[in-house]
């Protein structure tokens, strides 16, 4: 068994809707934001490896921060910059380009620093405690290979905003569990209690139960390879300049044409995201509420508690 047990936390993307860095927005008075509460969960299940994919925006106060909370608590820590030009062949002209080329270069970016099965989540969503022990166990149990894969998803109902619509990569499964295709589904929003999304000026109901992947990925580090040779695939089609290369195509893309099954795990935990600057005071209200049943200490940091 691998001793290395790596979470990949992409923290490289912009952010417009939420108008900030929510990436290193702290949520509660002990200035933590998402991605430490993910780093906390994923200690206790027996992560020990920490990669960041980030921006050149995340100050540097910051790092520190993080590099010095890493030396503490005994974890090793890498960063990565999602830089414009890694994996771009020197011919492609993308000096038009301005924002990241997406999730699924953002993994290939980490190419270098994991060599073994990983969890890769998105910093700005709070995934719960009980979905790291899920994937430790798994990882653990050889479940990850180079054929197959997994993603604990979550249902459509407990991912939803108050504050305006939403895009969910709904997934459809077979009998067995196995991934058959996510197909990605924007201004998914609910009406008179009823979920739906717009499809070509359609209204069409989604089931509250329908799972959708919200990017918790476990990975066997074939995946660097195969994404090597379909992100330059994207590069050559000529993308336009705010057209992105993601994770779940990437993935869509191994199952149908390398046969690598994915298989779909249902999340134990509480999902909460920050697609707009409205949403974080529920992940507050739900944090202070976890503290005072003593989920988490008032600082992660102070006491870290991984029995």
């Amino acid at each position: 068994m691998n001793s290395k047990k790596t979470l990949l936390i992409l923290a490289g993307g912009l952010g417009s809707r939420y108008k900030g860095l929510k990436q290193i927005d702290g949520i509660l008075d002990n200035s933590s934001p998402i991605l430490e509460y993910s780093i906390y969960d994923a200690l206790a299940a027996g992560f020990n490896k920490i990669v960041i994919v980030i921006n050149r925006f995340i100050p540097e106060s910051y790092i520190e921060r993080l590099e010095n909370i890493s030396a503490n608590n005994n974890f090793e820590l890498h960063w990565v910059y999602q830089d414009i030009n890694q994996y771009v062949p020197g011919s492609f002209d993308h000096s038009s380009r301005e924002k990241p080329w997406g999730t699924g270069h953002a993994v290939l970016c980490a190419k270098e620093y994991i060599h073994e099965p990983f969890v890769m989540i998105n910093a700005d969503d709070f995934y719960g405690k009980e979905i790291y022990q899920l994937a430790s166990n798994e990882i653990d149990h050889q479940k990850i290979s180079s054929s197959q894969f997994e993603l604990i998803a979550y249902p459509i109902s407990t991912t939803l905003s108050d504050n305006g619509t939403v895009a969910r990569g709904i997934c459809t499964m077979d009998t067995e569990s196995f991934l058959i295709k996510v197909e990605e589904q924007t201004s998914i929003r609910k009406e008179n209690e009823t979920i739906i999304y717009t499809d070509n000026g359609k209204n069409i109901e989604v089931d509250p139960e329908t799972l959708v992947s919200m990017n918790y990925f476990v990975f066997h580090p074939i995946i660097f390879d195969l994404l090597e040779v379909y992100f330059n695939d994207f590069i050559k089609s000529d993308p336009q300049p705010n057209q992105e290369f993601y994770i779940p195509a990437a993935v869509q893309k191994m199952k149908d044409e390398k046969g690598i099954k994915i298989l779909v795990k249902t999340s134990p935990s509480q999902w909460i995201g920050m697609t707009y600057s409205g949403d974080k005071s529920i992940l507050k209200d739900y944090l202070e509420t976890e503290i005072q049943n003593h989920q988490y200490p008032q600082d992660l940091w102070n006491l870290i508690a991984l029995s």
